[in-house]
């Protein structure tokens, strides 16, 4: 699941921040998009899959992620796996 934490509704035109919520055994969709965002991981464990390798996160990690670079967060372990993520707002249009 997704939450916008900050966005349009609170008046945001720079930035969007956002929290995401995997249940174990979850994913997001092997994607790529135009701009860059950085993400840091609240709570749990699991996989991020991309162009570089997969790599494992856990809570307190902290990830950028480039323009273009296709990426895709696993949820490998036994409780949610739950990480912020920033994007700017022009992502949204």
């Amino acid at each position: 699941s997704m939450r916008m934490l900050v966005g349009p509704k609170d008046g945001a035109v720079n930035f969007f921040l956002r929290q995401f919520r995997l249940n174990p055994g979850g994913h997001t969709p092997f994607h790529r998009h135009a701009w860059e965002h950085e993400v840091f991981v609240l709570h749990g464990q699991g996989e991020l899959h991309s162009e570089q390798g997969v790599r494992m996160i856990v809570a307190g990690n902290v990830i950028f992620i480039p323009p273009g670079e296709r990426h895709q967060f696993k949820n490998n372990g036994r409780t949610d796996l739950e990480f912020l993520c920033i994007v700017p707002a022009s992502s949204a249009g």
